[in-house]
């Protein structure tokens, strides 16, 4: 099942048993207009792409692209992801990017300044998120296997219409192992 909009895609994200929500930056050539696009974090010009998987590590949704310089959680608000999973009450697993997304956005516990360490049962909890989550990142692995998107060298606008490509052709392609 491949959606080209969230509101399609949130009939089949609903069924399942928790989605797993993660940014992917794609690297880009230089652009003519670069200072949006340059990411600080992964220091290098991108775009930024929302991706959200099943349990199992299949892409179900990828957003439209923006700028590199976009953070995970207001690229998430923009295409309203967070709002649209937090309606739908469906647990998401996400990692320290969308700290404070929402109620059904779980993240991992972060250390504060006021305590000096996490104790032992924060820090299992933190390795089982991190358990669920490396499905999602096994499944963003899987998309930039594509070799087009090794360094994209054509308008940033273009990188959308890669990516749904990219995720049609990766359900076909799953489907035709399935059965």
């Amino acid at each position: 099942m491949t959606a080209d909009d969230l509101a399609t895609a949130m009939d089949w994200i609903c069924r399942l048993a928790y989605a797993i929500l993660d940014g992917a930056l794609i690297p880009i050539d230089r652009v003519a207009d670069q200072r949006p696009y340059y990411s600080g974090k992964h220091q290098r010009h991108g775009v930024n792409v929302q991706v959200i998987t099943d349990a199992a590590g299949r892409l179900v949704w990828a957003s439209p692209a923006l700028p590199g310089s976009v953070h995970d959680l207001t690229a998430a608000r923009t295409h309203g992801i967070i709002e649209a999973l937090t309606s739908a009450d469906v647990m998401t697993f996400a990692d320290k990017g969308y700290q404070a997304a929402g109620a059904s956005v779980r993240t991992p516990i972060t250390r504060r300044r006021s305590r000096p360490k996490l104790s032992r049962r924060q820090k299992a909890v933190n390795r089982a998120h991190a358990k669920i989550r490396a499905c999602g990142e096994r499944a963003i692995a899987t998309l930039k296997t594509w070799k087009v998107l090794a360094k994209l060298r054509c308008c940033p606008r273009r990188a959308t219409w890669l990516v749904q490509a990219i995720l049609v052709l990766h359900r076909v392609d799953a489907n035709r192992y399935a059965g």
